[in-house]
Formats: structure tokens, C-alpha cells, sequence
């Protein structure tokens, strides 16, 4: 197997299966914003984040970085390549950002950014996932659409 195949395996979809759960649950319980992820380092769960931005008052603590600072302190090492960040939601601006500067060259998520308001969940709608690789010097591979029926209808609401 490669180190990052094109395609999801069946611990991902196990793990994101799990993540959209919680995003529901979150979402259901009047969570703000009921994203969820994970870091896997293979079929490896690492360490899973909840978006924490209302509960911390902080912009910063979306999913993917709750989950990111939760794996590198696992792991005590900053580093997490070869490590496969899992989402519901596609990761803004700045989770993708910081997934690269972890050395994550990899990223899966369920709904993607032509599904939901753009402009509930993104700094910099203009800009899209091929955006980001082509002006990433290593490029990452990016696999949208897991499971995305599953979670489509929360984000889909311009509410929040």
C-alpha cells in the first residue's frame, strides 16, 4: 500500500463514520458548530477535535486544530508526517495551513466547499482546494466527498 493512497480505507471511513457522528450529536445538542476530526498515522486513530471556537471564545480553535494540537501532544513531537487529518467539514484557510506546517500531506473530508454557505465557513471563498496545492512547493492529496451525505444538511443552513 502507498504511503498515502488516493482512496479512503476502511479504518478512515470507520473514524469519519465516528466523527460525523459527533458532529450530529454536537449539532443536535445546540453545538454552534458541529464539525469533528481526526488524526491518523495509518489505520491509527492519534487523536479526534470538536470545534471549540464558542466554547473557548477563540476563532483559532476550529476541529482540525483542536485535533492537530491533540495528536502532536500524544505524540510529543510536532511533526506529524505521514499522518492522514480527517474532517467533516473541508478544512478553511487555516486548518490547512497549519495540517501542512504539522507536515500532514494528506486530508480527507465530507462536505466540501460547494455544498454549503461559503461565506459561513470560509476567510477566503475564492480560493479552492487546488488553489492551496498548486501554491503548496511539496503539493498534498485532498479526497472530498466521504461520506458527505451523512452530514450535508447541517452545514447546509446559513445559520449558525
Amino acid at each position: 500500500m502507498k504511503d498515502h493512497p488516493d482512496q479512503p480505507t476502511a479504518a478512515e471511513t470507520a473514524v469519519m463514520n465516528d466523527l460525523i457522528d459527533r458532529a450530529r450529536a454536537e449539532a443536535d445538542t445546540g453545538g454552534k458548530a458541529g464539525i469533528a476530526a481526526a488524526v491518523m498515522r495509518g489505520d491509527i486513530l492519534l487523536a479526534r477535535g470538536m470545534n471549540e471556537v464558542h466554547l473557548d471564545h477563540d476563532p483559532t480553535r476550529h476541529a482540525e486544530i483542536v485535533a492537530l494540537s491533540a495528536a502532536t501532544r500524544a505524540l510529543k513531537d510536532p511533526s506529524l508526517d505521514g499522518c492522514t487529518l480527517l474532517t467533516t467539514l473541508q478544512p478553511c484557510e487555516m486548518c490547512l495551513a497549519a495540517m501542512r506546517f504539522a507536515g500532514i500531506a494528506r486530508v480527507i473530508y465530507a462536505a466540501g466547499r460547494p455544498d454549503v454557505p461559503t461565506d459561513k465557513y470560509f476567510a477566503f471563498p475564492g480560493l479552492n482546494i487546488p488553489d492551496f496545492r498548486e501554491a503548496d512547493h511539496k503539493d498534498f492529496t485532498a479526497i472530498g466527498g466521504l461520506c458527505d451525505h451523512r452530514i450535508l444538511d447541517i452545514y447546509a443552513a446559513k445559520d449558525d
